[in-house]
């Protein structure tokens, strides 16, 4: 049965949201350095739907599940705002984003590598975003 966490589209809230990841991550035997990547890479994907998606109104939420299988963590991120489809984004290279002093997209590369799959699907009132990273349960 997944683990199910709503939050208000509010940057103040993310830390309740990246506190009950590495909770449930941790209660599921996840290794710290995995928990910490996978932690990462779901507080950039929320960060990115408060601050671009929902241009930060508190009357928008994210909804969040987590669910395992033998093999990984699965989550299923579910907004309400704009949509942004991570899967098609071509991030420019780490070169051009130093030359001209860029500060956005790196984030977007780095759910790229940590996550194993990736999958976006928008309809007319929502964003569904999914996301599974294999993971070495420790016992």
């Amino acid at each position: 049965m997944p683990y199910k966490f709503d939050i208000p589209s509010s940057k103040n809230k993310l830390r309740l949201m990246r506190k009950y990841v590495s909770d449930v991550l941790v209660e599921h035997h996840v290794s710290d350095i995995e928990t910490n990547m996978i932690v990462l890479a779901v507080d950039e994907v929320c960060a990115n739907i408060i601050i671009h998606g929902h241009q930060q109104k508190g009357s928008h939420k994210v909804s969040l599940s987590i669910d395992f299988n033998k093999e990984g963590v699965a989550f299923e991120i579910i907004d309400y705002g704009h949509a942004f489809d991570i899967v098609s984004y071509k991030a420019p290279a780490i070169e051009e984003l130093i030359k001209n002093k860029h500060k956005g997209g790196i984030g977007i590369m780095l759910v790229k590598k940590i996550m194993d799959e990736i999958h976006f699907s928008s309809s007319s009132d929502h964003n569904k975003l999914k996301l599974f990273k294999r993971v070495t349960f420790e016992s």
